[in-house]
């Protein structure tokens, strides 16, 4: 029997992984925004944030590395939620063939054993 369409089925999506450390997300933004107001010799750590995690809040299943990367997506993501910290801005630049030039000119002396040679080089970047 032929296939019924040309196209595959839409695949299944799975709901979102439940991470170990998800119970926690909350606990390790409140010591972030807390450090913001702290002077910065007294901020937390990322191996201060994970053991006060061990000893208060008995979190046997999250790893250091994994409380290392939430930390280091989270930290800047809490500064500009806060008003802290510029949002990473790029500002594109189009330039379109024709419209503007950019040149580069160097000149270096060369010093032979036999005579002095003068090199231009120049770079169109446009």
């Amino acid at each position: 029997m032929a296939l019924e369409s040309v196209w595959p089925a839409a695949r299944k999506q799975l709901p979102p992984r439940i991470s170990r450390l998800d119970p926690f997300k909350a606990t390790i933004d409140q010591i972030l925004r807390e450090d913001l107001d702290a002077p910065r010799k007294q901020r937390h750590t990322v191996k201060r944030v994970f053991d006060r995690l061990i000893d208060e809040h008995d979190a046997r299943g999250v790893t250091f590395s994994m409380v290392r990367a939430y930390i280091f997506h989270r930290r800047p993501e809490i500064r500009v939620e806060e008003g802290r910290g510029p949002p990473q801005a790029f500002v594109p630049q189009t330039h379109r063939p024709g419209d503007e030039a950019e040149v580069d000119i160097h000149e270096a002396f060369l010093g032979l054993a036999v005579c002095l040679i003068t090199h231009r080089h120049v770079q169109k970047l446009c």
